[in-house]
């Protein structure tokens, strides 16, 4: 039976022989990662059984989350029939090591620096969107520096957990050069090219592109822009309070019908999104033509951003000011303006408005957030830190 300082005191002098070793293979990476693996097999083999770690580095926000959960069964995932023996562990670590999502795959080796790491593979998630030209990118690996990048936006929208357990999956199997650890499909599903660094995946064929714009979307977390902006709730509810003490209102929503209703629902949420992007400077401008294709992918995952934060943000405005109408407003004070019996139709009807003229109030109500904190509601926290690095060279500029 191994102990657990045997274990400990092995595990040091594996790390020590890497260390040692490199320049004896020559500075070439595939001696390297082979002598690596050879050398942990017979050191870490016995009757301890073979061991391995990987060390998942996620940047904050949705990596992170998905590390975590991945981190918890990716060593029942992992194990081999082949390899009963072999035990797995599994750490987390959240930091942003990404400068752009476009640097070369090389320049995040060397970023990242995998082998000053004591886990014998790294697999950093980064939830920036990577690509070759307008191919959605879902992960890159390097079997020599057992190293892979995986770009959560890449896998989609949906299922996102799920698509990323098998991208890493797939990466470690490839990383171990054992093709059993592989997902079932796993490799038809994600076509992959081989790069100068290692190999390079890219998202499954049809509807690329959307799928990377609904991963950068689910990265932004849309869902927050209601409790993020609390002056623009304020301001929409209050707008809503005030509109519904005004019987010129009642009248209104008696006589506009549906057409009318759902036109001025479209327009307040259009006048919503617009004020809030031009407002808070959250259009990006391409500098060049080569960066033209990349703004118009952010900007339409702003749009898109946007519009779904804006669309809960109207449906919460009208649950809260429909149990304020029915509370407030007793059928006997709204029948004689009406001239007729009220039922519960007309209290949904008049909340259809008030909504409507609520969330052109949250839009006035938006002018008085600051532009950090819009930010902080409408993006996730890497899509902030690009568009800070971004702007900071044209503020020093002026």
């Amino acid at each position: 039976m191994v102990s657990a300082g045997q274990r400990q005191r092995r595990s040091a002098e594996a790390l020590w022989w890497t260390r040692a070793h490199w320049l004896e293979f020559g500075g070439r990476p595939s001696g390297y990662a082979k002598a690596v693996n050879e050398h942990l097999q017979e050191g870490q083999s016995g009757a301890a059984g073979e061991q391995v770690s990987v060390l998942l580095i996620a940047d904050p926000g949705t990596p992170a989350a998905l590390a975590e959960r991945i981190a918890d069964y990716l060593p029942q995932r992992l194990q081999s029939r082949d390899r009963p023996e072999r035990r797995w562990t599994t750490c987390v670590r959240r930091k942003p090591y990404l400068p752009d999502e476009q640097a070369d795959f090389a320049d995040v080796i060397d970023t990242v620096d995998p082998s000053s790491e004591r886990e014998d593979i790294v697999v950093y998630l980064t939830d920036l969107p990577r690509r070759e030209d307008t191919l959605p990118v879902v992960g890159e690996v390097s079997a020599d520096h057992l190293f892979a990048l995986i770009s959560v936006a890449g896998v989609g929208g949906v299922n996102i957990e799920r698509r990323v357990r098998t991208v890493t999956e797939l990466a470690i199997a490839r990383i171990l050069g054992e093709p059993e650890l592989m997902p079932p499909g796993a490799a038809r599903r994600f076509p992959c090219v081989q790069i100068e660094d290692g190999i390079r995946y890219f998202a499954p064929s049809g509807l690329r592109r959307l799928r990377l714009l609904s991963g950068m979307v689910r990265a932004n977390r849309p869902w927050r822009l209601v409790t993020g902006l609390s002056k623009v709730l304020v301001g929409a509810f209050a707008t809503g309070a005030i509109a519904l003490a005004t019987d010129t209102i009642w009248l209104f929503a008696d006589t506009m019908g549906p057409w009318r209703m759902s036109a001025a629902t479209i327009l307040s949420i259009l006048a919503m999104i617009l004020w809030l992007i031009l407002d808070h400077e959250l259009w990006e401008r391409p500098k060049s033509p080569e960066e033209r294709d990349r703004s118009v992918l952010y900007n339409t995952a702003t749009v898109a951003t946007l519009t779904i934060g804006v669309v809960i943000l109207h449906v919460a405005l009208f649950c809260l000011l429909l149990f304020t109408t029915c509370l407030a407003l007793p059928p006997e004070l709204l029948s004689p303006i009406l001239g007729r019996a009220v039922n519960f139709s007309d209290y949904l009807t008049l909340t259809w408005l008030l909504a409507s003229i609520a969330t052109i109030g949250g839009a006035l109500g938006s002018g008085l957030e600051d532009d950090a904190a819009v930010k902080e509601a409408a993006y996730g926290v890497r899509q902030r830190q690009r568009i800070e690095e971004t702007r900071q060279p044209s503020n020093e500029a002026r």
